[in-house]
C-alpha cells in the first residue's frame, strides 16, 4: 500500500513530465542541446543549412518500467523562405507506451535587407500521427473489473502543432501551442464494457512560450533563457529559468549549463508529525556538451528537490547530432547559436 501510494503521489507531481509522456513528446530538457525544432515547429530550417538531432532519455535506472523516450529529427531550409523537418519518437512509461511522426513545414520571412543581418519572423505547422498502446494483461483481479480488458489496445490519433519565432540577432522568442486539435484516444475506453464510467479527454493543449538573449563579444558567450509551459486541460504551469556559457575553441565549443525547473502548483501530503504541507515539482538540470566541427554531443542530467521522491536516482539524456549544408560565409554577423550552430 505504501509503495502504491508514492507511485501514485509522484505521478501526481510529474504531471509535466511522466504523465505527459502520452500527450504527444513530453518537453524536457533536451531543447537546450540545440535543439529548440524539437518543442518548436517555427524553428524548423531556421538557419542555412539543416540539422539532425537523437536523443535517448531514461528515467530512474533502478527501476522496472520507468519513463524512458527516444526521438530522432531532421530540419532543413529548402529555399530562402521555407524549412522542412520531421521528428520520429518513442515514449514509454510503465504499462504505457506512445510512438509518432511529424511532419513540418515553417515559413521564414526576413525583414532586413544585408542577409548577414538577423531579423526574421518564422511560423511552423506540425502534422502528427501518433499511435497509444496500453498493456492491461497483467492487471488481474479476484473479482473481475469491467473497465479492464486484460490485453494489449492500441489506438491511433493524429494532432497538429503550431508556433512562431522572432529572431533578432542575439535575441529569440518563440510561442508554440502543441496538440491544437481535440483528438480523442480511445485506448482508455476501447473494447470495455463499462465504458460509461471511463472519462475520456480530448483536449490535450498545450503552451510553450521561450525567451533568450546571447550576450558576449568575444570567446565567450552566455545565453540566460526562460521557458514557460502551461497545460489546458489540467491548468499545471511550469517554468525554466535557463543558463548557458559557451567557449569558443580550436576545433569548435564547449558549452554547459543548468536549467531549473519549478511548477506553479504543489501537491499535499501528511509529513511524519501528522501535518499536512504541499510539495511542487522542482528539478534541477547541469547540461554540458561540445561541438566538434559538425557534430555534437551533450549530456543532462536532472534531479528532482523535494521531501518526497518515487526514487532516488534522476533522470539521464544524451543528445548527438549532426550540422550540414552551412557555408561559414553565409553566416549571421551575430552571436546565435541556435541558427549559426
Amino acid at each position: 500500500m505504501k509503495q502504491f501510494v508514492f507511485a501514485l503521489f509522484s505521478l501526481l507531481l510529474f504531471g509535466n513530465s511522466t504523465v505527459a509522456a502520452q500527450e504527444g513528446i513530453p518537453v524536457y530538457f533536451d531543447y537546450l542541446s540545440d535543439n529548440y525544432y524539437l518543442v518548436h515547429p517555427s524553428m524548423a530550417g531556421i538557419g542555412e543549412g539543416g540539422k539532425i538531432r537523437a536523443t535517448i532519455r531514461k528515467q530512474w535506472f533502478d527501476v522496472e518500467d520507468a519513463p524512458n523516450l527516444q526521438t530522432i529529427n531532421a530540419h532543413y531550409r529548402v529555399n530562402e523562405k521555407s524549412g522542412v523537418g520531421a521528428i520520429i519518437f518513442n515514449d514509454a512509461n510503465g504499462y504505457h507506451s506512445q510512438t509518432g511522426l511529424k511532419l513540418t513545414y515553417a515559413h521564414h520571412l526576413r525583414f532586413s535587407r544585408d542577409l548577414r543581418n538577423l531579423n526574421q519572423i518564422s511560423f511552423g505547422l506540425s502534422a502528427g500521427l501518433m499511435q497509444s498502446n496500453l498493456d492491461e494483461s497483467e492487471f488481474n483481479s479476484v473479482i473481475p473489473d469491467p473497465i479492464v480488458t486484460g490485453g494489449n489496445i492500441s489506438s491511433s490519433y493524429y494532432n497538429m502543432d503550431l508556433g512562431v519565432s522572432y529572431n533578432f540577432m542575439e535575441l529569440y522568442a518563440h510561442a508554440t501551442v502543441l496538440n491544437v486539435l481535440n483528438s480523442k484516444r480511445n485506448v482508455y475506453y476501447q473494447n470495455r464494457q463499462d465504458q460509461a464510467n471511463v472519462a475520456v479527454v480530448d483536449n490535450l493543449r498545450r503552451y510553450l512560450i521561450s525567451v533568450g538573449y546571447v550576450f558576449g563579444k568575444s570567446d565567450w558567450l552566455l545565453e540566460p533563457s526562460v521557458m514557460l509551459q502551461m497545460t489546458d486541460f489540467t491548468k499545471e504551469k511550469t517554468i525554466d529559468m535557463n543558463a548557458k556559457v559557451y567557449k569558443k575553441m580550436d576545433f569548435g565549443t564547449v558549452w554547459g549549463g543548468i536549467s531549473y525547473r519549478r511548477s506553479f502548483d504543489g501537491a499535499l501530503y501528511q509529513n511524519n508529525s501528522g501535518g499536512v504541507k504541499e510539495q511542487r515539482l522542482q528539478l534541477v538540470t547541469p547540461i554540458v556538451g561540445v561541438n566538434y566541427n559538425n557534430f555534437l554531443v551533450s549530456y543532462n542530467y536532472s534531479y528532482q528537490m523535494g521531501d518526497i521522491r518515487f526514487d532516488n536516482g534522476g533522470f539521464h539524456q544524451i543528445t548527438l547530432g549532426y550540422n550540414f549544408g552551412q557555408v561559414s560565409e553565409n553566416k549571421y554577423d551575430c552571436k546565435c547559436p541556435a541558427v549559426n550552430y
